[in-house]
């Protein structure tokens, strides 16, 4: 029996607006990656390539087409399903870190886990063992106002695989950086991927941190123009 793709996404449109103002985000995209794959989605901005990203992590609905998440119709189910495949399987990192301002490293990383209700003494162990794998367990007591960019990065990120996501997307996670964080930040992705097993989708802008990458999918003009 063949091996279903982890994500795979068939003629998948997205419109926006109607009529004379309809913007047609997405033209027929077909896309998949693979268990195990690292793949960095590039494009000049409004290629769509957020858009792309936004659906494959349930955070959009397409406007036509197919997208199965291990062989499930994502796009016919409800937004309370939606909600609960998010979060079960994917890991989130954005390019503004999204960290809670007064709140520490350790119970920033905590909080997918006290939305699952996982007790208190287990949630403590994961989130440290997630903080250790990023290299903050010193920090764990730091708020982000006591952290650097690179820092705060790297608390999103254990906050991200603290659940043990099969799926991680990262939206211009170096974006806020400068070029030598970026690169530790790209190195701490790879090295998940490689040794964890992490299954990785990155939008960048940059060639330099798209070179982390196993493969690169270049968009334009709502469609895909080299994979």
């Amino acid at each position: 029996m063949d091996k279903v793709p982890l994500v795979e996404l068939r003629g998948i449109g997205k419109r926006y607006g109607q009529g004379e103002a309809a913007f047609d985000a997405l033209k027929g995209v077909d896309f998949t990656i693979e268990q195990g794959d690292f793949v960095a989605v590039m494009g000049p901005s409004g290629s769509g390539k957020s858009t792309c990203m936004n659906i494959i992590g349930a955070l959009d609905t397409p406007t036509y087409g197919e997208y199965l998440f291990q062989g499930v119709h994502v796009e016919s189910l409800s937004r309370d399903e939606r909600s609960i495949l998010r979060r079960q399987y994917f890991g989130f990192v954005f390019q503004g870190f999204n960290l809670l301002a007064r709140t520490t490293a350790l119970e920033n990383v905590e909080l997918p886990l006290l939305y699952r209700g996982i007790e208190t003494e287990e949630r403590h162990r994961l989130a440290r063992a997630a903080l250790d794998r990023v290299g903050l367990l010193p920090w764990e007591h730091h708020t982000p106002a006591e952290l650097s960019g690179g820092q705060q990065q790297r608390v999103a990120i254990a906050r991200a695989i603290v659940s043990k996501p099969l799926l991680l997307l990262a939206d211009e996670p170096t974006g806020s950086l400068d070029s030598h964080r970026s690169v530790e930040i790209m190195q701490l992705l790879q090295a998940l991927n490689e040794e964890d097993g992490i299954t990785i989708g990155l939008v960048t802008h940059e060639p330099e941190m798209a070179k982390f990458a196993k493969r690169i999918v270049m968009f334009r003009d709502g469609m895909i123009e080299k994979s």
